[in-house]
């Protein structure tokens, strides 16, 4: 197993690169600050490690690929809620910088299968929000398998470009849990979320009913359907700790973190009661 100084020597000098792209200073002016998923950077650290790539090679791939992930991200945070129009253009411009920045990085490494086996994944994802969004989707089956879609199709297009997608539904249930997580909280601490407005679209008759204004009863059966994913996602990841093979100590200690993130919502009702 990979020594922890070393594989977070690498990760380290990677995330500083990767910021240095990013957080652009005229940008971080009039929007959020892009978030780096430290997550996604940890994995793609570790697969490149286990196939002894240069570490300039590494910082290339790493980079180039998670500035299409924040992209992504930054184009789908525009929402009306923007303070005015000049902030939502220049969210947009952000996202196409983070693209352009990509398309710039990789063209300069001349690996164009690699551009468009990334671009897969952006149509892929891409895709799937629009099914998400547009409600065409005709159940939770169906909705949870575009979440995991949109939250691992770039990763899972990098492993199968270096044949190593044995780490495949590790990656889908480790991302898919980390939104399910973030969207439970989000839905208890605000009384809603973007995944359990689509649930009660799909699960709830009245369609003028508004989330917020959902009974008790209602609620609960919401969160009852997360957990029940959630659940699925977790004793996924539980045997992958013993049996992907190549985890090194850094990733597995933060995957272990997120695992003990998930509290069961019939368990938390005990508790209180």
């Amino acid at each position: 197993m990979i020594k922890l100084p070393d594989i977070q020597q690498k990760y380290t000098d990677i995330q500083k690169q990767v910021e240095q792209k990013v957080f652009h200073p005229y940008l971080l002016k009039y929007i959020e600050t892009p978030v780096i998923d430290e997550d996604r950077l940890l994995i793609l650290v570790s697969i490149m490690d286990r196939l002894e790539f240069s570490d300039n090679k590494m910082e290339n791939y790493a980079t180039t690929t998670m500035l299409i992930q924040i992209a992504l991200d930054t184009h789908e945070h525009i929402s009306n809620a923007a303070v005015d129009e000049i902030n939502r253009q220049l969210t947009v411009l952000a996202g196409d910088y983070f693209s352009g920045l990509y398309y710039k990085l990789l063209a300069e490494s001349e690996d164009n299968m690699m551009i468009k086996e990334l671009s897969k994944g952006i149509k892929e994802i891409n895709e799937h929000k629009v099914l998400v969004y547009q409600k065409e989707l005709g159940g939770i089956e169906n909705l949870m398998e575009s979440i995991k879609k949109i939250e691992s199709s770039l990763l899972i297009r990098f492993s199968n470009y270096f044949k190593v997608d044995l780490w495949n539904e590790f990656i889908v249930n480790l991302f898919f849990f980390k939104r399910l997580l973030s969207e439970k909280k989000q839905f208890l601490e605000a009384g809603s979320s973007h995944l359990f407005e689509f649930m009660k679209e799909i699960t709830i008759p009245n369609k003028n009913l508004s989330i917020k204004n959902l009974s008790d009863k209602q609620q609960k059966d919401l969160l009852v359907i997360c957990d029940r994913y959630l659940d699925s996602a977790n004793q996924f990841l539980l045997k992958g700790i013993d049996q992907l093979p190549y985890l090194n100590d850094m990733l597995e200690a933060r995957i272990t973190s997120i695992i003990n993130e998930h509290q069961p919502f019939a368990k938390t009702l005990v508790e209180e009661g």
